[in-house]
């Protein structure tokens, strides 16, 4: 069975052919180009599309990933907001730099960012945390992510103690907050035909310019 289902992917093939990325109808800007596409990706009403993998790595070399959700860009960088006594938010105290990735399936495109990383103020982790849901704002407080539990029943058991506690007014948890990547490489890639894609990078030079350039796929 094993044999046969490692066959039968190693079959799997697509042709990608709905679009095209050239050097013209690029943005000179990777965040505009960014922009565009995330809009085109919400304007398909593709599940997530705000959904991107965030890459880091731990003191002892290892990388590992996650999937986040991006809740803010702007010309400083991409904002996420988590735990930050998680495995992610320990390795980012450790190592600051990290790696992103959108992959819109459905566009055939892959968005990829390189950048060190940061807290968000103390200001701005507030505003995003007020503005979530009561429920959410309770679990930040009774999830001690990343760490092991004995039952799902311990979640239950402090998001009821925080609910009791808290009320309708908790307020945003010390471990918890937004970090910012400040990105100093972009990649951009559409799907193409004979597997000949396009691969654009955007790479920040010493005056804050972007030289951009294709890459072989």
């Amino acid at each position: 069975m094993s044999e046969h289902l490692s066959s039968s992917i190693a079959d799997l093939r697509k042709s990608y052919e709905r679009a095209e990325l050239n050097e013209d109808a690029s943005q000179a800007d990777p965040l505009k180009q960014f922009e565009q596409w995330l809009d085109e990706a919400i304007a398909a009403q593709l599940p997530e599309p705000n959904a991107m993998t965030l890459a880091t790595v731990a003191s002892n070399l290892r990388p590992s990933t996650r999937i986040v959700l991006v809740k803010g860009f702007d010309e400083r960088g991409i904002v996420w907001f988590t735990n930050y006594d998680s495995r992610k938010g320990r390795e980012l105290a450790g190592n600051p730099y990290a790696a992103l990735q959108f992959h819109w399936v459905e566009l055939e495109r892959v968005v990829r960012i390189e950048g060190v990383v940061e807290k968000v103020s103390a200001e701005e982790s507030d505003a995003y945390y007020n503005s979530r849901p009561l429920d959410s704002r309770i679990g930040a407080w009774a999830s001690p992510q990343s760490e092991v539990i004995t039952s799902r029943s311990v979640l239950v058991a402090n998001a009821a103690k925080y609910g009791a506690k808290f009320l309708l007014q908790p307020p945003r948890p010390p471990h918890w907050g937004g970090y910012r990547l400040k990105p100093d490489n972009w990649q951009f890639w559409q799907g193409r035909k004979s597997r000949l894609h396009d691969r654009l990078r955007y790479t920040l030079q010493a005056d804050a310019s972007w030289l951009r350039e294709r890459l072989a796929p």
